[in-house]
């Protein structure tokens, strides 16, 4: 499981900016945080994979990978609002 979270982390050094680029307006949130929610993104789309019986595949997990960014999206997006940063 820590691995786990440390390769999610890891991805959340892609899937966070990709999430932030995607989102339109802009979100005045630090690159730390941008990574933390992008990982955490990562990590939750890796457990509904898992879950969901699709983390498994022979291939590229284009799912899971498209899952993480949309929740990373969400997460960026909900802690804009939290925050009161979002524009």
């Amino acid at each position: 499981m820590i691995s786990r979270i440390l390769v999610s982390l890891l991805a959340g050094i892609i899937v966070g900016p990709l999430a932030r680029l995607l989102l339109p307006g802009k979100q005045n949130i630090t690159p730390v945080m941008t990574v933390v929610l992008g990982g955490l993104g990562a990590l939750v789309g890796w457990a509904i994979a898992s879950w969901g019986k699709f983390a498994d595949t022979s291939g590229p997990d284009v799912l899971q990978t498209v899952l993480s960014i949309v929740l990373a999206m969400v997460f960026v997006a909900g802690y804009g609002m939290l925050k009161g940063t979002a524009k």
